[in-house]
């Protein structure tokens, strides 16, 4: 384990992040939070209404649901700049929106396939022609 630098962790830090996690995760968490802060009041709204749905139905692995928020937060500064209203970002369908988007990430793509996995074996039991069979249920 090494920190920013290529000098190794203290055993202390080492148990600690057993313990509480990655301090460079905890890091960044914080750099994004900061971020979302400075947005404009109703876009921050929307950020968090967006993240308070993420934690509860999308991906857990701290790594990678971090670089998701991270993106998360240059697509709202981007649509800041630019001055796209926050419909125009989500569209008319906010759940859609966000299955879309965590669909773009290897951690959420597991959904994706049991969805399809799911659904092709309830066609099948229902004995509904299945010639386009997906291949992720094997």
């Amino acid at each position: 384990m090494t920190t920013g630098s290529d000098k190794p962790k203290s055993r202390y830090l080492q148990y600690l992040e057993i313990v509480t996690g990655s301090l460079d995760e905890k890091k960044r968490w914080r750099q994004y939070k900061a971020r979302i802060k400075q947005l404009p009041d109703d876009y921050r709204t929307a950020v968090e209404a967006l993240e308070r749905y993420l934690m509860h139905f999308g991906p857990a692995d701290g790594a990678g649901a971090m670089a998701m928020f991270e993106d998360l937060a240059d697509l709202f500064e981007q649509s800041v700049a630019d001055g796209t209203p926050i419909r125009d970002i989500f569209g008319n369908d906010p759940v859609e929106f966000v299955e879309a988007f965590v669909a773009n990430y290897p951690i959420g793509q597991y959904r994706v396939r049991e969805r399809n996995r799911f659904t092709s074996a309830i066609a099948r039991a229902a004995g509904e022609n299945t010639a386009t069979e997906d291949r992720t249920d094997r």
